[in-house]
């Protein structure tokens, strides 16, 4: 269990842990290259030969399908909406019954098909992405509840599973007999929390599996079963996006609405002044494309979001349905974990999700409310004396370099991969907090620096590499250092020696709740000086 989850123990009803929604991509392997298509074909069909016509008649021949079908399952077929097509197709889900379609929605979307070029004589096949006309089959499956299929009818019919966990979980709820109260896409009540976190880590890979093939084969007519099972004609799974989601469900609003403001408020103060920027990962090279920050934004939920981008994806943390604190990692490439894209590696990729979350969730706690351990405050400023009779200077509280590397490595990086550091990662950071040039600070002086905090063993190097590793005490104490200094030391010292003027005369509404407070310890200071007599004196 984390150090949040202990700390707000006391007004957290319960909590649980599940994948949201999943996103799988299903492929044909045997048709991803040209050259297997014509051999399927040659021994399948005759030898068919595969123009431009045959592709077309494929695909028009797939459409007649989903007309004669959709009149057999009473779904119609309706154009795609411009906005969220989850609210649109809610009227469609009031009466369902077990494995029904519902509505097929048409839509305009790309897709990689298969292409002839060339004339009917002299041709050849290649893939092309394409924008065209795409059905998404809107079901409600017995096991997984509400979820979607989108099919292109082009060869090689390219498509896409979607599925909720929260979905699945409450059919098996049901049938375990556990009274739940699911809202939007959380669950707010529950009669066995521990029984609703075993069911939600039960979910298998043969779970998904089991269920996108179900719906691809019976989505997919041009194949017939020999050829399923002969020639490996069925869909394999991967992931697409995946979305893990730790809730925990406050008793009361109040108390969450107040966490909520202090989560905000804090992360408001990390990173960069110009932009609410907090470094979150790898080492960003020339070639990398995504971002790697942390902002503070609104998309139309009733509370602001946080959310921490990495690679390909982020984590989010914000309030839902008034009395659930959601924190969310999402990922459109799950290597960026070090996660292969197969299906088959759900149990890894719930690992490191999972981690991800207890670490998002430590740091937030560290930032909420950090404590200074007794009597050691004065040990970590003593040197250090090792075995060998080396001595190594002590923790200083207003040294520059030394709250430089503590800002760099307390950033929000190296939470993804796994907490540890080259030197190299350090040091643009350090550069930028001390605004000096490499001559001005060169690597020697920060590994020097690294090596104070190695001797008070708050970083650690890992054993047979270049790699560092910052624990999870040195964290706290980077932090405690950073807050004391940058938070009390530094600005009511320069309220104290030299303050501006203008900000006697501001008025206290128009004043931020940290200045306040900075203002009311100085105006203290000057009642008990003014009371022992020292202002006269």
């Amino acid at each position: 269990m984390n150090d949040f989850y202990e700390h707000h123990k006391g007004s957290i009803k319960f909590g649980y842990r599940c994948f949201d929604r999943i996103l799988l991509n299903g492929l044909i392997q045997p048709f991803q290259q040209p050259e297997r298509v014509i051999g399927f074909f040659n021994a399948y069909r005759d030898g068919a030969r595969v123009t431009r016509n045959k592709l077309r008649d494929i695909a028009e021949q797939f459409q007649n399908w989903v007309k004669n079908r959709s009149e057999k399952w009473g779904a119609p077929i309706v154009e795609a909406p411009a906005g969220r097509r989850d609210d649109f197709v809610d009227s469609y889900f009031k009466h369902v019954k077990p494995d029904q379609v519902m509505v097929i929605l048409r839509a305009r979307e790309p897709a990689r098909i298969l292409i002839a070029i060339g004339k009917e004589d002299r041709w050849h096949l290649q893939f092309a992405q394409r924008w065209i006309v795409q059905y998404n089959f809107y079901i409600n499956d017995a096991r997984w509840g509400r979820m979607f299929v989108r099919v292109c009818p082009y060869l090689p019919f390219s498509a896409r599973v979607c599925l909720n966990h929260h979905h699945w979980l409450a059919q098996r709820l049901r049938k375990e007999k556990v009274g739940f109260q699911q809202c939007s896409n959380a669950f707010l009540k529950c009669s066995d929390p521990r029984k609703l976190q075993q069911l939600a880590d039960s979910l298998s890979a043969r779970d998904l599996l089991t269920c996108g093939q179900k719906w691809l084969a019976c989505f997919t007519p041009f194949f017939k079963d020999s050829e399923r099972k002969q020639a490996g004609c069925q869909h394999r799974l991967f992931f697409s996006q995946v979305e893990y989601c730790d809730n925990l469900i406050f008793h009361r609003r109040a108390a969450l609405d107040q966490l909520g403001e202090r989560l905000l408020d804090a992360n408001r103060t990390i990173g960069q002044p110009n932009k609410i920027t907090v470094i979150f990962g790898r080492k960003v090279t020339k070639q990398y494309k995504g971002k790697l920050q942390t902002v503070i934004e609104d998309i139309d939920l009733p509370k602001p979001v946080i959310r921490s981008h990495y690679g390909h994806g982020f984590i989010k943390q914000y309030v839902r349905d008034h009395l659930c604190l959601r924190t969310e990692p999402a990922t459109n490439d799950v290597t960026d974990y070090a996660i292969k894209k197969a299906v088959e590696n759900l149990p890894q990729l719930r690992e490191r999700l999972d981690s991800i979350c207890d670490h998002y969730l430590n740091i937030q706690q560290d930032i909420l409310e950090t404590f200074v351990d007794r009597g050691q405050l004065r040990k970590l400023a003593e040197p250090t004396v090792l075995p060998n009779g080396k001595r190594i200077p002590g923790l200083k509280l207003d040294q520059p370099r030394q709250l430089a590397l503590m800002h760099a490595l307390v950033r929000f990086a190296h939470i993804a991969a796994g907490n540890t550091f080259h030197t190299s990662d350090l040091y643009p950071h350090v550069l930028q907090a001390l605004h000096l040039t490499p001559d001005q600070y060169s690597w020697a002086s920060l590994r020097y620096d690294l090596s104070k905090l190695k001797a008070k063993n708050l970083v650690q190097k890992v054993a047979q590499s270049c790699r560092y590793c910052l624990l999870a005490q040195g964290y706290s104490v980077c932090l405690v250092f950073l807050k004391l200094f940058n938070r009390i030391y530094a600005p009511l010292t320069a309220g104290l020696l030299q303050p501006v003027g203008g900000d006697s005369k501001l008025q206290r509404e128009k004043r931020s709740q940290l200045d306040r407070l900075y203002q009311k310890i100085v105006d203290n200071l000057d009642l008990l000086i003014n009371e022992l007599g020292l202002k006269a004196a």
